[in-house]
């Protein structure tokens, strides 16, 4: 991926979203040509020369400071996400080298299988590009057999897009979209020369114009916690509170929990999913994905 492209396109799509009036500037007279900020008034807000601002968002960052992003950020109102997002992308040259290097296999360890073994409610280790790694029996049983398809295939960001039964599933599934979208462009910024992170993103684009048209966005979100509304084909309506726990030894490595509010129709149904699914093991597959990774 082109860095200079996404952090001219990032930074272009951010002041679009901030008119003059909300950054505290006085109405300028006469027809605007740009939706939101000009570059001339981010700058002017960054406390930078506009010359500086520009080739800032040309994607010309080599010696740019620490000082200089964090008063874009601010000018801009970025969040905590989106601010990490443009150090990313502005990382030094040296740095983007360094990440250049191939990135290692993904391993789940033996415990993660464990810790899912143990659980009764939906489980899901995720990796790198939306990769799912495992999950325990619910948590294929919840969203697709994933264990049943190639291993390029066990990707929930395909599921999403790409297979038919995800629409049906998600109760806003638009939502489920963005979510899933800004959740890429987070680990791009992150590992931008990921050569199947590349091959995913062609075949979303080729596939789906709605992937298309929310990719052109460049929002980024990280979720820690929050809400799932599905509804699931064999037992109806659910709603899943879900919670997202980095792993200790790879940061692209995540467990995601997601359980039902207690003694509410969605636990009913949890329970009555479960009875089907014997969420008593893990997939029969793990051992050989723990010698197996996807990359």
């Amino acid at each position: 991926m082109d860095r200079s492209t996404e952090i001219r396109e990032f930074l272009r799509t951010r002041r679009a979203r901030i008119t003059p009036e909300q950054a505290g500037l006085a109405p300028h007279p006469g027809a605007r040509r740009v939706p939101g900020l000009r570059r001339e008034e981010v700058a002017q807000l960054a406390g930078v020369s506009v010359d500086y601002y520009i080739r800032l968002e040309r994607g010309r960052t080599q010696g740019v400071s620490e000082t200089v992003l964090q008063a874009v950020a601010r000018a801009l109102r970025l969040d905590d996400t989106e601010r990490a997002h443009l150090f990313d992308l502005a990382q030094p040259t040296a740095t983007r080298a360094h990440r250049k290097r191939p990135l290692a296999p993904q391993r789940v360890r033996p415990a993660l299988y464990r810790a899912l073994d143990s659980l009764s409610v939906p489980a899901i280790i995720q990796g790198r590009r939306m990769d799912v790694l495992a999950a325990n029996r619910l948590g294929y049983a919840l969203f697709a057999d994933f264990q049943a398809r190639p291993h390029r295939d066990r990707n929930f960001a395909r599921f999403v897009f790409l297979d038919e039964a995800a629409p049906s599933l998600y109760a806003d599934w638009e939502k489920a979209a963005g979510d899933t979208v800004a959740t890429l462009r987070l680990y791009a910024g992150r590992h931008p020369d990921d050569p199947q992170l590349t091959e995913l993103i062609g075949e979303l684009s080729l596939h789906s114009d709605t992937f298309r048209r929310m990719w052109a966005d460049h929002d980024v979100r990280a979720h820690a916690t929050g809400t799932k509304r599905l509804q699931h084909p064999l037992v109806g309506d659910l709603t899943l509170d879900y919670v997202v726990l980095a792993t200790e030894d790879d940061p692209d490595q995540t467990l995601i929990i997601l359980t039902p509010e207690p003694a509410s129709p969605s636990a009913d149904a949890l329970d009555i999913l479960a009875s089907w699914t014997n969420t008593s093991t893990t997939a029969p597959d793990a051992p050989e994905q723990t010698h197996n990774p996807t990359s």
